[in-house]
């Protein structure tokens, strides 16, 4: 078996890939590492893993583990690696931002690739360090990269997006405990979110003059996922993006493109992502929809692994989404 590390693992990204790895064949979870919780069960801090695992959390590390996951504040990971110099053969995917732009990626002799599949599949599949793209980020580039692929971005682009409660982390904010959040609708950090750093970088690499991102996220009434409406000019017929977006993502196992509209239930507790395309008049409308904790964080990761570790794409990841 593949022995596996999380640091981190208290966290709503903590428990998820905790969830996903139990479950899966080719892995066996050598630790959790928590400061706040070390010796305590890890049902302490995630009541859905009650009967599936009697490990506890750990204050102590194994360097020398197959892979490790970093799922700390954003910021920590760097501290964290000074800190616990992992083995020379551990694999490291980090969750956090630290290390997603190019002029992050290379730390302390590690060179890391940007976690993308539909976008870098071959440098991943080559790769020891993995850049676990953000959640926003992961949903707007996916709606966006066959455009820019096909040099076809050639207006402003303007997005507005939705996320769940569970993007604000578990920590309890003004914003996310249940009296505000409950049936209440707010924006924050309008056009100037962390993410557009990544997305940009990634959106240039296949488009150099790509136009301008509006980008205005959104804090929903509701616990997990992210769906994204990005709309630009133009002037070709709906089939020719069809085609562009077909083409784009005919070999991504997650990534799906819906002749129907879509909705977020569908992708909720999934690694999926659902992509539609509505023209009108000379504007294209791109909808996507993720989950924030799953495509957008933990399932990614997990997905990135399999790539480098040389598994099928999809081990331990096919879960079902609850429409109903």
């Amino acid at each position: 078996m593949i022995t596996a590390g999380i640091i981190g693992g208290s966290g709503y990204t903590g428990g998820e890939l905790i969830r996903i790895l139990l479950h899966h064949p080719a892995i066996e979870i050598d630790f959790v590492y928590s400061t706040t919780r070390a010796g305590k069960p890890l049902v302490s801090a995630h009541a859905d893993l009650l009967g599936q695992t009697e490990l506890n959390f750990t204050g102590d590390v194994n360097v020398n583990v197959d892979i490790v996951f970093l799922c700390l504040g954003h910021g920590n990971s760097t501290k964290f690696l000074q800190e616990h110099p992992f083995s020379a053969n551990t694999k490291i995917i980090d969750l956090s931002n630290d290390f997603r732009l190019q002029a992050d990626a290379n730390f302390n002799g590690k060179h890391f690739v940007y976690g993308l599949p539909e976008l870098n599949r071959t440098h991943i599949e080559n790769a020891q360090y993995i850049a676990n793209p953000g959640c926003f980020a992961t949903a707007i580039q996916l709606a966006l990269l066959p455009l820019a692929k096909a040099k076809k971005i050639n207006a402003a682009v303007h997005i507005n997006a939705i996320t769940g409660s569970t993007g604000a982390g578990v920590s309890p904010s003004a914003t996310s405990h249940f009296s505000w959040r409950n049936n209440n609708v707010s924006w924050y950090k309008p056009f100037t979110h962390q993410h557009l750093g990544e997305i940009n970088e990634s959106l240039t690499s296949l488009q150099e003059d790509t136009n301008e991102l509006f980008f205005l996220p959104n804090r929903g009434n509701f616990t997990r996922g992210i769906l994204a409406t990005a709309y630009t000019h133009f002037k070709e017929p709906l089939e020719v993006a069809q085609e562009l977006y077909t083409q784009f993502y005919w070999h991504a196992r997650f990534t799906q493109v819906a002749k129907e509209p879509i909705h977020l239930k569908q992708v909720v507790n999934t690694n999926q992502c659902h992509i539609h395309l509505h023209k009108h008049e000379n504007t294209l409308l791109i909808t996507s929809a993720i989950d924030n904790l799953l495509k957008g964080a933990s399932g990614q990761a997990v997905q990135n692994m399999n790539l480098m570790l040389g598994l099928e794409e999809d081990l331990g990841l096919n879960l079902k989404a609850g429409v109903y």
